[in-house]
């Protein structure tokens, strides 16, 4: 593929802005200044270094975002910041998305990406892909509760109960909790329909990705679907 294309595939603006960044001697590879936007170069295991910062070719992008308090999951927010503010402005210029949504009190593992068809694998409930929650509640936590998580509460906007894939106390006040569908609010009101309330809400994992512990809040790293749709460790 041709540099300029290749740049402008990345995000890294129009074609004349990526000329642009060529000519001004911007973009190096192994080492070398390019300076052809026409050159054509291998995408497989590509890395580039634009202005300065290494960019690894990724034909779709797929970004593992550890999501702070006080964002939202929008591309358009009502009351506080995107989370597409935490991204680079090629990620934001090549049209990446959240896979889902966390509120904007709600903490963890977000994935964002540009790939419309791994978006519906992800979400579409007939996949049973696993998300991972710990919670912590109000009050403190029972079997009771526990039992009445896994067997299937009732919400207010669907007759048809909603269990939990897998739930279980981890603290006297604090549930782990596993969902395979994404209904609005729906840790919350699960939880409350158990008579608790649920204090504060982080997500560990999702699918086979596990939030890394050495990414701080607001920070993001590449990952692949391969290792998001790989079976729980």
């Amino acid at each position: 593929m041709k540099l300029a294309q290749i740049l402008f595939s990345q995000g890294f603006g129009t074609r004349r802005t990526c000329e642009g960044l060529v000519w001004a001697g911007l973009v190096r590879h192994q080492g070398r200044v390019l300076d052809d936007p026409a050159e054509d170069l291998p995408t497989e295991g590509l890395v580039l270094e634009v202005e300065g910062r290494p960019w690894p070719f990724h034909a779709k992008a797929l970004v593992l975002l550890h999501k702070p308090t006080g964002y939202e999951c929008s591309q358009k927010p009502r009351h506080h910041p995107s989370v597409m503010t935490l991204l680079p402005a090629p990620l934001r210029q090549r049209g990446v998305q959240p896979i889902g949504r966390l509120d904007e009190d709600t903490t963890g593992l977000l994935l964002l990406t540009d790939d419309g068809a791994l978006i519906h694998r992800l979400t579409s409930p007939k996949h049973h892909v696993p998300k991972v929650y710990e919670v912590a509640c109000k009050h403190p936590v029972d079997e009771g509760m526990v039992a009445r998580l896994l067997a299937g509460v009732v919400l207010d906007d669907d007759p048809a109960p909603v269990r939990a894939a897998a739930c279980e106390a981890s603290g006297s006040h604090a549930l782990q909790l596993t969902l395979t569908e994404g209904k609005y609010h729906q840790v919350k009101r699960m939880v409350a329909a158990v008579g608790n309330r649920v204090e504060g809400l982080h997500r560990s994992r999702f699918g086979g990705l596990v939030l890394p512990p050495e990414l701080p809040p607001g920070g993001w790293t590449w990952t692949d679907a391969a290792t998001v749709l790989a079976p729980e460790r």
